[in-house]
């Protein structure tokens, strides 16, 4: 176990050479050659002056070494891009390298000799993956990708205090520098208010995570092509746009508009203030009215025109209407009720389960390399990309809500294809629910509180070249008090009955104040919770507090001490850590609100479990975010479309949500006021 520890080691400090202190005064041994030409003539002197103070030395050894050219080909300083495809091949070879080694000890090796010859970027991922999936380490704990590089994650202006604090102060006496609150626009911009959603240091993580459990490119198949990950793909993202349409309600601002016309200019500019500590670059803003143009960048092997996407478009159309995919062996695969939703969107993300990327292209990575090369598109600045171009940063820009929800459109055109839900595939016979109620800790019945928390976040492995010991930053972010559902359901069936909860949260109203039709509605519904409940003959009350949402992951996960909350080795809960790191961040769980009270509807649903369950085991502790990521090594564990029963439009007569219902849902009204003046730092 010590061998898998010493692996995660890698990732501290990622532009330091290997040979350097890493974590709590730990040093490697490298073989000579393993260092590179700059220090192999002093190699000697340098791996005495580094490992004269410390405590634990790791032997590394010697082996025959794979080749790394392709690995390599991408630059030491250089952004690295899971959205471009080039970029992608490179990591894919990197991640078939480390899962090709035999036992964990040569994993090392080749890992300490790649790690001063690879981009870091690439580096962190390609071993990330590796860790997560091979057999013999998925027992390890990947630290938070914020901690390895804060520099997609904060204002570029707090690391020069931070070194400044690390340089002067002695460990034990440091400050927590706090980073600005709103400081990559002002309010004459509007999408400014939405600030804390977008530049969300937990939100943003979230993203990257997924992204590491779900790989694009793998020469193991099974990396790549897990259970649903097309729908997954089509159902998280969808959820985020929902998500974000609240958020916008309580700032009094419209739904997204869809970036549908890629010949259009893109209203919103976006100016991220921050800059790149591998590259020492600044990431590119993009201006007011930027207009997408036919990319030409040889370094990265791209050469593509904007009727590229729009042919890829018109073919993913045609194919929804046509009601099938042609495979790449000219196969029809037809786009039904069951496998649909997830063949298109493998499609649409075009990773390497695509049924036919030759004929049905890469949208949805292309789309994200457009806008973020819009400034630079025959880099003739020698520019590199914008944030939409990292899955670490993209969700910080406007743009990206207004991608996704057209990239949302695209699987609505399926899904208001498929039939609507009939009777008795929403109702449970016996079962009905009498009651719902939500308490907040000390407030009134059905109004959730939001407020403003500051939050500590140790970013001293990302910090190379500085002083060792801890550096904190203090963000802000939104939070909401702890409250409880209660939910008060009666079983006439005459015997025990187990159930799907399915709690969904709305905006009553929509950004004109008219009720909604619920073909709309339901697009802005968002998933809070799913549970499996036992269900006696007679009244049952179910109690279920907020924190156990099916959705969520808790703070410390989100920003996790390794060292801190470790399972036992060995154990089953160990397995699943690593998976852990998937999943919404609790303090983003309910939006905003409105310091009047925004009107909401609660929407809760007891389905048939006979109907819902997927029988396997799930073991460990770690499945409790599985709405949006799934569940490690095991099938989704919810055998209807994600979204039910909102993924489909209403049967007919069921124009509004009240007439949707049937005897096992439930509606009742919240509110969700905001208090715009109380921030609390948070205990640590």
């Amino acid at each position: 176990m010590s061998t898998k520890k010493n692996l995660l080691l890698l990732f501290d400090r990622p532009t330091e050479p290997v040979f350097m202190e890493k974590g709590n005064k730990t040093v490697f041994d490298v073989p000579d050659k393993f260092l590179t030409d700059r220090y192999r003539p002093i190699g000697n002197e340098i791996q005495s002056r580094f490992g004269e103070n410390a405590e634990q030395r790791v032997p590394v050894r010697d082996i025959s070494l794979p080749d790394l050219r392709i690995p390599m080909s991408l630059g030491r300083d250089e952004q690295f891009s899971l959205f471009i495809p080039s970029h992608r091949r490179i990591a894919g070879r990197l991640i078939d390298i480390f899962m090709g080694m035999r036992t964990v000890d040569d994993l090392m090796s080749v890992a300490v000799y790649a790690r001063d010859r690879v981009n870091p970027y690439l580096f962190n991922y390609a071993l990330s993956v590796a860790l997560l999936h091979r057999p013999d380490t998925k027992g390890v704990d990947l630290p938070s990708f914020a901690q390895s590089f804060p520099d997609k994650f904060i204002d570029s202006q707090v690391f020069r205090q931070m070194r400044e604090e690390a340089t002067v102060v002695p460990e034990g006496s440091r400050m927590p520098i706090v980073v600005p609150r709103d400081y990559t626009a002002s309010d004459l911009d509007p999408e400014h208010r939405l600030w804390y959603f977008r530049e969300d240091m937990g939100i943003n993580l979230h993203h990257w995570h997924w992204h590491l459990v779900y790989p694009f490119e793998a020469g193991d198949r099974r990396v790549v092509d897990k259970d649903r990950r097309g729908e997954l793909f089509y159902y998280m993202h969808e959820q985020v746009v929902a998500r974000y349409n609240m958020e916008r309600f309580s700032n009094k601002l419209a739904r997204v508009t869809r970036f549908n016309n890629f010949r259009e200019p893109i209203a919103e500019g976006y100016f991220p203030k921050m800059d790149s500590l591998v590259s020492s670059r600044a990431w590119p803003p993009r201006f007011d009215n930027t207009s997408l143009k036919d990319l030409n960048r040889e370094l990265d092997q791209i050469n593509l025109d904007i009727s590229d996407l729009e042919r890829w478009r018109d073919r993913i159309f045609e194919a929804i209407h046509q009601g099938f995919v042609v495979d790449s062996s000219g196969n029809r695969i037809p786009l039904d009720e069951n496998r649909g939703i997830d063949i298109l969107g493998n499609m649409l993300e075009a990773s390497i389960i695509s049924p036919n990327q030759q004929v049905y292209g890469d949208l949805h990575n292309l789309g994200h390399v457009f806008i973020s090369y819009s400034h630079d598109p025959d880099h003739r600045h020698l520019e590199s990309f914008g944030v939409m171009g990292d899955s670490a940063t993209a969700m910080r820009d406007p743009v990206f809500y207004r991608w996704h929800a057209y990239i949302d459109d695209i699987f609505q055109e399926h899904k208001t294809r498929l039939p609507p839900y009939t009777l008795p595939q929403l109702q449970y016979n016996g079962i009905s629910i009498a009651g719902v109620q939500v308490s907040s800790d000390g407030g009134r019945p059905n109004v959730l509180s939001t407020f403003w928390q500051q939050s500590d976040v140790d970013l001293s492995r990302g910090m190379d070249f500085v002083p060792r010991g801890n550096v904190f930053a203090r963000f802000t972010h939104l939070q909401h008090t702890p409250f409880t559902y209660t939910i008060n359901v009666n079983n006439a069936s005459g015997a025990q009955r187990f159930g799907t909860v399915r709690i969904f949260l709305g905006p009553k109203t929509d950004e004109r104040g008219q009720p909604w039709l619920l073909r709309d509605q339901r697009l802005m519904m968002v998933e809070l919770d799913k549970f499996i409940v036992q269900l006696n003959p007679g009244q049952n009350t179910i109690r279920r507090r907020s924190t156990e949402s099916s959705v969520t992951i808790p703070f410390e996960r989100v920003f996790r001490n390794l060292d801190a909350n470790r399972p036992a080795a060995g154990t089953a809960e160990e397995l699943e850590f690593n998976f852990c790191g998937c999943g919404w961040p609790e303090h983003m769980l309910i939006p905003k609100g409105l310091p009047e009270g925004m009107p909401c509807e609660l929407f809760v649903m007891v389905s048939n479990y006979e109907d819902d369950r997927v029988d396997q085991d799930l073991v460990g502790s770690c499945s409790d975010a599985a709405s949006y990521c799934g569940v490690r090594d095991r099938r989704y564990p919810d055998r209807r479309a994600m979204g039910y029963p909102f993924d489909r439009l209403p049967r007919q007569g069921a124009d509004r949500l009240v007439n949707f219902l049937t005897p096992n849902m439930s509606l009742v009204d919240v509110v969700i006021r905001h208090d715009p003046n109380k921030t609390v730092v948070r205990q640590q």
